[in-house]
């Protein structure tokens, strides 16, 4: 007799059968990390600038920036800016039923 394989219902529900919500929550802020490295990168790339072409910034530095998981905020929209692109931050609610946004700033 052939077993059915369990579906899961949602990763997320699933998970945390299995696993504690501080391992999870660890996890999905490191995976943010991660993600804000690669989207620097892929913002200077669209732009079909080479790291040795960011005005401002030495290839070291841009590397560094593209490597780090946190950076200053005036650090970021320099490298925004010289990669020809606007900075805009926003703080979003976290329950859904409020919508409003907050534009924090826009440089």
């Amino acid at each position: 007799m052939i077993k059915k394989k369990k579906e899961l219902k949602s990763f997320d529900t699933d998970l945390t059968k299995f696993v504690s919500q501080d391992i999870i929550d660890q996890a999905k802020a490191e995976a943010q990390k991660q993600i804000f490295k690669l989207k620097l990168a892929e913002l200077r790339q669209k732009q079909g600038i080479k790291q040795t072409d960011v005005d401002g910034f030495s290839q070291v530095s841009v590397s560094r920036i593209e490597s780090r998981s946190d950076i200053k905020i005036s650090t970021l929209v320099d490298y925004v800016h010289a990669c020809g692109f606007d900075v805009e931050i926003k703080a979003v609610p976290k329950k859904k039923k409020n919508k409003e946004v907050f534009v924090l700033l826009r440089a």
